[in-house]
């Protein structure tokens, strides 16, 4: 999507363009296939969650999981359309709901990026209260001249925090660049094949990452 974006409107390479999008479109049909499963990772997921003993967490990862389920089953349903076993399928309404529920996925795994930055947000500043007036260890001198009065505090705060805790900004970046399809899709932020792209091979290149250092992936 991203190469085919970039060259479209060069001269002559109308028929690299073309292939380009084949191509797109033959990759997107077999992610589909092999996603078929996840519906039951992810419901296994969902009853995974309902266990963690934080009530925040515990709301935003199931109700995540779940709307991730029903995402993938739309996903199959536009799947068996684009294979012929299913072709009076609504392809557009099937889409619009898949896309519906892995935005809503997105935004309950950011809400709980959130409720983790601001619970080691608000950890940080109670911590440099009580410790002001004592000796700083190594661990928490880089705070040591960080107040949140206004917004350069608090953003200079919040940069310590997620440089302090990669697992957390890996996962928020991620769910960052995730979200640029679903905006686009449904209009709320229209952007460009370009965009989407970027913020595609961005996003692959975290997951992969956290699949190759497990240490890196945020915890449940």
């Amino acid at each position: 999507m991203l190469l085919s974006y970039l060259i479209e409107h060069k001269a002559d390479k109308e028929k690299l363009v073309m292939k380009l999008k084949q191509l797109e479109t033959s990759m997107s049909s077999g992610r589909k296939m092999f996603r078929l499963g996840n519906m039951v990772h992810a419901l296994v997921a969902a009853r995974r969650t309902t266990q963690l003993p934080d009530v925040v967490p515990r709301f935003c990862l199931t109700a995540s999981n779940l709307t991730r389920a029903l995402y993938f089953v739309c996903d199959a349903v536009l799947w068996l359309k684009s294979i012929g076993l299913r072709p009076d399928v609504d392809k557009l309404k099937w889409r619009n709901w898949a896309t519906k529920c892995y935005y809503f996925s997105l935004l309950m795994n950011l809400a709980r990026d959130w409720y983790e930055i601001s619970w080691r947000l608000e950890q940080a500043v109670q911590e440099e209260k009580t410790k002001e007036n004592s000796f700083w260890d190594k661990h928490n001198q880089e705070l040591n001249c960080v107040r949140c009065d206004g917004l350069h505090g608090f953003l200079l705060l919040l940069f310590q925090i997620l440089k302090r805790h990669p697992p957390l900004l890996l996962d928020l970046v991620k769910n960052l660049c995730d979200l640029s399809g679903p905006l686009d899709t449904l209009g709320i932020c229209k952007t460009n094949p370009g965009v989407i792209g970027f913020c595609g091979i961005l996003s692959s290149l975290v997951g992969i990452l956290t699949i190759a250092s497990p240490q890196l992936k945020l915890k449940q």
